[in-house]
């Protein structure tokens, strides 16, 4: 099992590559806060982890991880196959929620444990993964809240979301690009104060 934790956290790293691919299609708004803090910080974390509680209760998370990324890939791939294709990607939205719903079960199975005395799994680990659950949920709600949620949406070039770009569909060819005198929003992914990331127009 502590072969398989290896492996989890060499995937961390494999993760790097979204960046990548991001910067060198010139796709910086891509590089949110929300891609920024998930990125940096998990081969850290999972580390730990690995060094000093791998297996075991720690395995859930993995797990469930693995499998979100496995789905989230999935339609990464398909999205990327052409306009053709993506009348099967409608569940976008749902994805998200799934992603979420990720969360919730992370920290949820977590902190049980507080209320399983004998169980000696590392109550650091308890607090610490289920830490990362909070702050990923927060996350992806603020970005789901200003990518789905109509009923109160501000227009779109001034609702960024917290830590993810919002982009207006109809400003966006069908492969993704920006057109010429489109009203995307000129920032990486923070609000209209700037509160994360400082403002870059976009190439």
């Amino acid at each position: 099992m502590a072969n398989t934790c290896w492996w989890y956290y060499f995937s961390k790293f494999t993760e790097f590559f979204d960046t990548l691919f991001f910067v060198l299609r010139k796709k910086n708004e891509h590089v949110s806060t929300l891609h920024v803090i998930h990125h940096g910080i998990m081969p850290m974390s999972v580390w730990f982890g690995l060094k000093f509680a791998p297996g075991g209760h720690s395995t859930f998370f993995a797990l469930l991880n693995t499998f979100v990324h496995i789905v989230m890939y999935f339609y990464y791939m398909v999205s990327a196959m052409g306009p053709k294709y993506q009348k099967y990607i409608w569940w976008k939205k749902y994805l998200t929620a799934f992603q979420m719903v990720q969360f919730v079960l992370i920290f949820s199975h977590q902190l049980q444990v507080l209320f399983r005395p004998s169980c000696q799994y590392p109550r650091v680990f308890v607090y610490w993964i289920a830490m990362h659950g909070f702050l990923f949920l927060f996350l992806f709600s603020d970005f789901y809240k200003a990518r789905y949620n109509k009923a109160d949406r501000k227009p779109r070039s001034n609702n960024n979301g917290l830590c993810m770009t919002v982009f207006d569909e109809n400003s966006l060819s069908k492969n993704g690009y920006k057109q010429e005198g489109s009203s995307v929003p000129n920032s990486y992914a923070s609000s209209a104060e700037n509160a994360f990331v400082r403002r870059r127009t976009v190439s």
